[in-house]
């Protein structure tokens, strides 16, 4: 085979890799184990552009590095396919969201298997698959029979709670719990019906049902994530969204807030994805206390960390979402704080922390009483209150916040100091200062100051010390079709679970995928969505999981995915493990992420898993951007003018698929073809040429710069697409994409192969001894490649194996003794034409079951030095001499040499200076 045919080379490989299924893995105790996994896609319709397998790639490089590394590897690979899109589709078509989901399944498989990964197709789950989403729902199960117990740090089964409650009531429980749980004894208890004894058991459940604030879409007839809103509207199809209180299921996260933190000190996770967990867990220690509403019977609870500054409280601010607003709002204040409030509340709790200019608020009309000094202050509604961070509420201290400090200049409110120091501006102490102006408070450290007012509040009986957290409860239900139905039925309006043997609960067929006409989610549809049980039939859950619930375990599901009867095999699982490389975007880091380290924690906690972590190393890939091109149009005509031409013409600039652009030259009969509007398009050329003007952006469709992996493969090969993604920049940062300069990748891939063949263009690979300087060029290769893998720096190493093969086609090397492990470490780059040249070199086997060759220092030991030779200070002739001679063997020799007695004109040198592997200094 003379020419190097990539296409009929990457089908042949990818065909055996299947066929003898190369990439499967088994548990082998015998072997030490890598767990490589990345992010599964959701199948969109669009498929997979350029940008997407990027990350993939990057860990299939290194899965391929392990396996050659004598490692047992699990590199799966499966679709997160419950989703929105698909139901939105559905809507739209009345096409059942499980066609359209598999269409796009196959889609994306087979632009994967066109790329050469090694995964483990054997082991492909499917989020929206009742086999897998069987033990989603079982998950939900023991969360739901679980509580957590504060005492022994961990989650324990709610039959162990109801025996406690049986022998001594609630008083000596100490467990997560809602704040408004009474108190009973063993005989309260025994005398609650069963349905007060559900209400209570639903206060300690790890998964329960509230009445939540949400972000509710009309038009889209869901609920939404905070990261699924943007400036009010939702991202998808940019509906309005409004913030509204509703009947939902939730998880008690909060329970784990704690171990969640302390478990990112043991990850190898970067310090950017740590802090950004850290700081939505949102730890803060200080007080909490309650302020007497004046003339009523209410006492409104504030959560702050720095009570060493109540006595310069000048007004309570609270979030609109507040329970005691509408009660708050006095008959004067009315009209303009109902107005207020209503605008404010359907603002996205993200909006209102990243907006820190709009200072907005309305007062109520109503007084709080200052427990420490029996001050009436006033009582506001303010929107960078939120009421998903403490208490919702906010004693305001505007000399010493800086958002408090605006709020009161704004609207004209008192400003009292009562941290010592300058007060220009506001000020806003950090950890230290003496408090003034504060009673028995005054004269005190901060630190002394704080823990001198919370024994007053304990003391008092208004307050305690407190360890507060800013991540809340994670709602856990969607009001759509397309998702994991909850396995929970309702008698006497309370959840109950279905039995454990009826599970799957399988989605029921609808007439349409939209809400009832009562408002009622989609499976309210259903013809018969109910339960049967000894005690009569009850309707069914019909809201759905939503799209974190299957992406938070699959992890596991990948060691075992085709058992029946447990969520993974225990043996199984404790071989594989935690992850040992986990790649995907950064994006996920609140919300994945944690969800996924919550349920690992919490399957640890019941036994079912050996791992409190699922992922021990993570790497977050930057994006591929997209480089779009444009045409530029005369104005008022169908004319174009090339770029280098276009600045003497009135024109204006129209994004051009990038897809009929080859190195910024515009096909211009392509061009035509693209649009009708463009059949009878003119062209001011230059050169014989249109070229198009380049800019950066992020790969849309909008801007016609997405790049299809098919065409790049169909043009240039699978390996040439690997390479070339590795080769544009360092893993973790953005870069853009640019088709120009995949030539030189491809070039030297068709460089590689012709060292393997002669002249003629027939493989021939010589049994010779290899040289010194070949042995050199290939051990400075290998040395570089497994520092570059250890690293995960991909770059680097393209441009190493481009420097390598350049040097050896110098060499004229056809050596099997270099050849051969030059393969082998550019396999897991370029794996297919790796392969072919193995086979073609007489190897029987894929060259996935070699060895990574060892780095031989001895080979880049330099045995010789060409001396420069001075004399009288100026170098006069250069020197090669072996680096085993002595100092005087080197001085012999320059006193020797024909040149050097020419310059000494036949004198004898008063001083010779030798450093050895340096320099030769001769004075004459």
């Amino acid at each position: 085979m003379a020419d190097y045919n990539f296409q009929e080379i990457e089908k042949k490989w990818q065909a055996y890799w299947e066929k003898n299924q190369i990439f499967n893995a088994k548990a082998d105790p015998s072997k030490p184990k890598f767990y490589s996994l990345d992010m599964f896609p959701y199948p969109s319709g669009a498929g997979l552009h350029v940008g997407h397998p990027l990350g993939y790639i990057a860990s299939d490089i290194i899965t391929r590095f392990k396996r050659l590394q004598g490692y047992n590897v699990l590199h799966p690979m499966g679709y997160d396919s419950f989703g929105l899109p698909a139901e939105q589709y559905a809507i739209q078509t009345g096409q059942h969201p499980a066609i359209t989901t598999e269409q796009n399944i196959q889609r994306y498989t087979e632009q994967l298997k066109n790329i050469g990964f090694a995964f483990d197709w054997e082991k492909e789950v499917r989020t929206s698959d009742p086999e897998y989403y069987k033990w989603t729902q079982w998950i939900f199960m023991q969360l739901f029979n679980s509580y957590y117990d504060k005492k022994e740090d961990k989650a324990k089964s709610i039959a162990s709670l109801v025996e406690k409650f049986e022998t001594s009531g609630n008083l000596e429980v100490d467990a997560v719990c809602d704040e408004d749980t009474a108190l009973f004894t063993a005989e309260d208890w025994k005398g609650f019906s069963e349905k007060q004894q559900q209400e209570i058991l639903l206060k300690y459940r790890l998964t329960f049902l509230a009445e939540t604030t949400v972000n509710w879409c009309p038009a889209l007839g869901t609920v939404l994530s905070n990261d699924e809103v943007k400036d009010g509207f939702s991202e998808r199809g940019g509906h309005p969204v409004e913030r509204k209180k509703m009947m939902q299921w939730s998880m008690r996260i909060t329970a784990y807030a704690e171990r969640l933190l302390q478990g990112l000190e043991k990850l190898e996770w970067s310090d950017p994805i740590k802090e950004m967990q850290r700081n939505w867990i949102g730890k803060s220690t200080g007080a909490e206390l309650v302020f007497q509403v004046k003339g009523q019977d209410k006492l409104i609870k504030v959560f702050t960390t720095r009570i060493d500054t109540i006595y310069g409280v000048t007004y309570l601010a609270l979030a609109p979402e507040h329970d005691y607003v509408q009660d708050l709002i006095t008959d004067d204040q009315r009209e303009t704080a109902e107005a207020y409030v209503e605008l404010a509340k359907n603002r996205s709790e993200r909006d209102r922390m990243s907006d820190v200019k709009t200072i907005s608020g309305a007062f109520t009309g109503s007084y709080a009483i200052n427990p420490f000094n029996g001050e009436e202050i006033q009582i506001w509604v303010a929107d960078y209150v939120l009421a998903g961070y403490g208490t919702g509420a906010v004693m305001a201290v505007p000399a010493h916040d800086e958002r408090d400090y605006n709020f009161a200049k704004h609207f004209g409110l008192e400003i009292r100091q009562v941290i010592e120091g300058s007060l220009e501006n506001g000020s806003f102490p950090g950890k230290g200062g003496t408090i003034i102006n504060s009673d028995f408070l005054s004269g005190l450290e901060m630190k002394e100051a704080m823990k001198k007012a919370i024994a007053y509040l304990e003391e008092k009986n208004i307050g305690k010390g407190k360890i507060q957290y800013r991540m809340r409860d994670a709602i856990f239900t969607r009001q759509r079709y397309w998702g994991e139905p909850l396995p929970v039925y309702f008698k006497d309006g309370l959840p109950y679970l279905i039995d454990e043997k009826d599970l799957p609960l399988v989605l029921p067929e609808v007439d349409k995928y939209l809400p009832t006409e009562d408002g009622e989610p989609p499976l309210g549809r259903a013809k018969d969505w109910t339960y049967k049980t000894e005690e009569g039939v009850f309707p069914l859950e019909k809201s759905t999981m939503p799209g974190w619930a299957g992406s938070s375990w699959y992890f596991f599901r990948y060691m075992d995915p085709k058992n029946q009867d447990k969520l993974v095999d225990p043996e199984i699982e404790k071989y594989w493990g935690a992850v040992d490389l986990y790649i995907g975007g950064a994006e996920h880091a609140t919300g994945h992420l944690l969800y996924s380290r919550f349920w690992t924690k919490f399957l640890y906690d019941i036994g079912a898993v050996s791992i409190e972590e699922p992922f021990q190393k993570m790497i977050n890939q930057g994006m591929i951007q997209g480089r779009s091109n444009f045409v530029y149009r005369l104005k008022g005509s169908n004319t174009f003018v090339s770029f280098g031409l276009k600045d003497q013409y009135d024109t204006s600039a129209m994004h051009v698929d990038v897809n009929i652009v080859h190195n910024d030259q515009l096909n211009l009969e392509k061009f035509k073809a693209w649009r009708p509007d463009l059949a009878d398009a003119e062209f001011i050329l230059e050169d014989g040429k249109y070229i198009c003007g380049a800019e950066v952006e992020k790969m849309s469709k909008s801007k016609y710069n997405v790049v299809n992996p098919d065409d790049i493969i169909q043009r240039y090969g699978a390996d040439t697409l690997r390479l070339y993604e590795m080769f544009l920049g360092p893993l973790e940062q953005f870069k853009p994409w640019n088709t120009n300069g995949i030539d030189g990748v491809s070039k030297f891939l068709k460089k590689l192969w012709k060292l393997y063949h002669d002249q003629q263009g027939n493989f021939f690979v010589s049994e010779e001894k290899a040289s010194k300087e070949e042995l050199k060029t290939l051990h400075k290769t290998i040395k570089k490649t497994r520092e570059d893998l250890e690293n995960y720096s991909f770059n680097t190493s393209v441009a190493s194996f481009m420097i390598c093969v350049n040097e050896l086609t110098t060499l004229k090397c056809n050596k099997r003794e270099i050849l051969e492990p030059l393969a082998i470490i550019i396999s897991p780059y370029a794996p297919h034409i790796a392969e072919e040249l193995w086979s073609m070199m007489g190897h029987q086997n894929s060259i996935i079951y070699a060895q990574f060759p060892v780095f031989n220092e001895e080979y880049l030991v330099e045995n010789s030095h060409e001396y420069p030779v001075s004399i009288n200070g100026k170098v006069r002739a250069k020197l090669p001499l072996s680096l085993s001679l002595s100092r005087e063997e080197v001085e012999k020799a320059a006193l020797s040499d024909s040149t050097v007695q020419k310059w000494l004109e036949g004198k004898s040198p008063k001083k010779v200076i030798v450093v050895p592997g340096k320099i030769i200094n001769i004075v004459i």
